[in-house]
């Protein structure tokens, strides 16, 4: 990865990069400052919820990257950027806590710097860190089109970092997450919530998708572990099928090849498991709906009224 430029300020007033403090300790935490820290970012401080397990994990990241773990908000902060990595539900109140409980400005300096937070909702706007913007901090959500899972760091080169919000927060947030790797893309306020259904789809839905598989392979005699391991090469093919041609040439199976017979035995074996029969109409609707296929009126035909 491209080290950043450590002399270069990314606003009048922040000398150099931002030094980060990051709220919360969780999966998508632990990988930001681990990627953060290989960015040679300053990380001043991992803050955590009240509570005996949240600052154990917080003590956890702070060793790995060289900063102190605070129990809740510290009376004194002396870094440039907040990053609140907590689940969407916590980020307004987690935001109102550090603007009531923390002092933010050096009263050393004659010229206090530009402070900036940042949350990294998919669904929810920078208007959740309300009560900071009312302290005068510039703020701004940033959120990676990635999955964060416990045991896995994924790396965020390459990764879209969908953002909006002040114009300061933003030219930093761009910054940052260029010296990250990552690629960030404006969204409006307004897309939020459809570009999140959009990433559920690609990520959270599809692992469902997945453990529907296992559901059906049972029905052949193939127990779980089994199946996915034979799955996985099919799985790989397709995406890079995906990658290279698209989702139309990347098509394939009995509804592209409009064999109704076919699908009409998946549908009678499908009773066996209700629930993955349902999952198979909606996705063969959307196949006949979105993708190429032939026989599609027959198709539609026998999706319309699958068999109970």
């Amino acid at each position: 990865m491209r080290k950043p430029e450590a002399a270069s300020a990314m606003l009048p007033g922040m000398r150099g990069r931002p030094r980060i403090a990051i709220v919360g300790a969780g999966n998508f935490a632990t990988a930001l400052a681990l990627s953060l820290r290989d960015a040679e970012f300053e990380i001043e401080g991992v803050i955590s919820r009240s509570g005996a397990k949240s600052l154990k994990e917080a003590r956890r990241l702070a060793r790995k990257v060289g900063a102190r773990a605070c129990n809740g908000p510290p009376p004194k902060l002396r870094a440039d950027l907040i990053w609140f990595c907590v689940p969407d539900a916590e980020i307004a109140c987690a935001a109102r806590s550090m603007a009531a409980k923390t002092e933010w400005r050096d009263e050393s300096e004659a010229d206090p710097k530009l402070r900036i937070a940042l949350h990294s909702s998919g669904a929810l706007t920078s208007d959740e860190l309300r009560a900071l913007r009312e302290q005068g901090v510039a703020v701004a959500s940033v959120h990676p089109l990635m999955t964060f899972v416990r045991g896995s760091r994924p790396s965020l080169a390459g990764v879209s970092f969908a953002i909006e919000g002040d114009a300061a927060a933003l030219h930093v947030a761009r910054r940052v997450v260029k010296d990250l790797g990552g690629i960030a893309h404006s969204i409006r306020k307004e897309d939020k919530a459809a570009y999140h259904a959009w990433g559920t789809f690609a990520s959270p839905l599809f692992t469902a998708l997945l453990a529907t598989t296992e559901q059906v392979a049972a029905i052949a005699g193939v127990d779980r572990k089994a199946a996915r391991r034979r799955m996985l090469p099919i799985l790989r093919q397709t995406l890079a099928n995906y990658a290279e041609f698209g989702a139309g040439r990347g098509f394939s199976g009995p509804i592209a090849r409009g064999d109704v017979e076919t699908v009409q035995r998946h549908l009678h074996v499908l009773r066996q498991k209700p629930l993955a029969s349902e999952v198979y109409v909606a996705l063969a609707r959307a196949a006949v709906q979105y993708l190429p296929a032939k026989k599609i009126a027959a198709l539609k035909q026998i999706l319309a009224a699958p068999e109970k």
